[in-house]
């Protein structure tokens, strides 16, 4: 019986929102390590803590990855079995984790990613727009190439899914007005899987409406309809 092949990197989920949204084999994973890298170790020292679980954790977040990552790829050769956290949700989605799974690819060590929480899955799916086809296009640039994002989706049929922060969202929103049409379908969500949890469904003028008169707070999945098939998006 051939042996299985040994894990050296596991990208473990972490809740979003409720820390009873852990499973059992990312509980266990984190206990059997020799290290976890974290986004924020003071953040995640709660989660750890939370769960009985006493490790060595090491900073990895977006502004040390690509220095920290060579270090990181020697220690893997030399048998260390690490697993990459980030503060809410999946790693290497719109967190630290891409540039790492890479460099471990590119060095012949085998890389295994839990199942878990993500909050856009959540948002698409009470979103009650088509599921069949999405694209997930995360957070839009804040300044360069914002406009040109925006303008290449403007005709887009698929349903798309967009992470946005409490001051930015009312800016984002008009402007998807702006391209979209104010009568584009959309649901924001905010705060998925936490205890003030909502989602709220309309066409973007009303939903910026609401957002004019309501107080903003939370972090956001904005899911918008895609455009009707063939149809040209007439600005507003």
């Amino acid at each position: 019986m051939q042996e299985q092949e040994k894990t050296n990197l596991y990208l473990v989920p972490t809740p979003i929102g409720n820390l009873e949204d852990i499973t059992l084999r990312a509980i266990r994973v984190l206990k059997e390590v020799d290290v976890i890298l974290a986004e924020d170790t003071r953040t995640s020292g709660k989660l750890l803590q939370h769960l009985g679980i006493e490790k060595r954790m090491h900073s990895h977040h977006l502004h040390n990855e690509h220095k920290a990552s060579a270090h990181l790829i020697d220690r893997l050769k030399a048998g260390e079995v690490m697993a990459l956290i980030s503060d809410a949700g999946t790693p290497g989605i719109s967190d630290p984790g891409f540039y790492l799974v890479r460099e471990c690819l590119k060095n012949g060590l085998k890389v295994e990613c839990l199942p878990g929480p993500t909050a856009f899955v959540p948002a698409l799916v009470k979103s009650g727009f088509s599921t069949d086809r999405f694209t997930f296009e995360g957070f839009l640039p804040v300044k360069k190439g914002r406009q040109t994002r925006l303008q290449s989706l403007a005709e887009e049929e698929r349903t798309m899914i967009f992470y946005e922060s409490p001051h930015r969202l009312l800016k984002t929103l008009t402007q998807f007005k702006e391209f979209f049409g104010g009568e584009r379908e959309a649901s924001v969500s905010r705060e998925i899987s936490k205890m003030f949890e909502e989602t709220l469904n309309g066409t973007l003028d009303e939903l910026i409406h609401i957002f004019t008169t309501k107080a903003i707070k939370g972090e956001f999945v904005v899911v918008v309809a895609g455009a009707a098939k063939g149809s040209k998006t007439d600005k507003e």
